[in-house]
């Protein structure tokens, strides 16, 4: 690293940690408080302790979480392989249970969306939508004119009537996106949604991802190992270290949209968060 990318990092770590402090000393970062001016989180979580085996009682994959996420807020998890990020977004989606401590989701269960599209091949795309709205209850009668406001929302309007095997990659996450979407949360849980896809299909999407973000205002609670990605898309980075997984930094980022991966602010604070990143897995001793 150069001098003067190290001064301009440092510069971005100070900066943060003001943020940080500002934040916390608000009421709105992590931890279990209601957000400033009494605003409840859209996400609670309060020293959750997952662990497998007999009665949880096995090695921990998560130990301590608490981390709030407010309405409209985006918000990064982001660490190495197997130090369970996966598994804290199953807890929060309820498919799972933690050993100890409480989600709270107030606004009800949680949209969400994984690496792999799992749309119904033989379903088209606008119907494999429909299928969503069915089971929320939305009458026959409306189900086809939301499909295509939806795919219309991710850009993909005129594609109801094609069938999974006639879109590419980013097509069908779109059209997984649409169908999350189509479940009408507030809080929508992302889990590595673009790991699968190429470099220039991933940048389309992040950008496709904050444009609808921005227009619905949900909250977004999204999984990553990759820095830049989390640094790229999130308000917010949490940091989990390596089994069992503990929130060990966090940081604010203000930036301001539309971000791109190569831009300079961007790769400098991703600088900051990999050696932070790179001290947890050695740490506990992976490679």
């Amino acid at each position: 690293m150069t001098l003067a990318t190290s001064r301009h990092t440092t510069r971005h770590a100070t900066k943060h940690a003001a943020k940080r402090s500002e934040r916390d000393e608000a009421g709105t970062g992590t931890g279990t408080g209601e957000g400033a001016a009494g605003v409840v989180p859209a996400v609670r979580i309060d020293r959750v302790h997952k662990g497998f085996g007999r009665s949880g009682g096995g090695r921990p994959v998560l130990e301590d979480i608490s981390l709030d996420v407010r309405p409209g807020e985006f918000v990064c998890i982001l660490g190495a392989s197997g130090c369970g990020k996966s598994t804290l977004l199953n807890l929060v989606a309820g498919l799972d249970r933690p050993t100890s401590g409480t989600i709270d989701v107030p606004g009800g269960r949680p949209a969400l969306m994984f690496q792999e599209h799992a749309l119904f091949p033989w379903l088209t795309a606008g119907r494999n939508i429909e299928l969503a709205l069915r089971l929320r209850g939305v009458p026959r009668t409306e189900r086809r004119t939301e499909a295509e406001r939806l795919l219309d929302l991710v850009r993909l309007g005129g594609s109801h009537g094609k069938r999974v095997h006639e879109l590419s990659g980013g097509m069908r996450q779109r059209v997984a996106l649409a169908r999350a979407l189509a479940q009408d949360s507030r809080v929508l849980l992302m889990d590595e949604p673009f790991a699968a896809l190429d470099a220039i299909t991933r940048d389309v999407l992040h950008h496709e991802l904050t444009r609808v973000w921005s227009q619905t205002r949900l909250s977004v609670l999204f999984v990553t190992h990759n820095v830049r990605e989390a640094v790229r898309l999130g308000q917010r980075v949490v940091l989990l270290s390596s089994r069992p997984g503990k929130i060990v930094r966090e940081w604010t980022v203000d930036i301001p949209q539309p971000r791109r991966i190569e831009d300079t602010t961007v790769a400098d604070l991703s600088i900051e968060i990999t050696e932070e990143l790179r001290k947890e897995i050695r740490r506990h001793g992976q490679h």
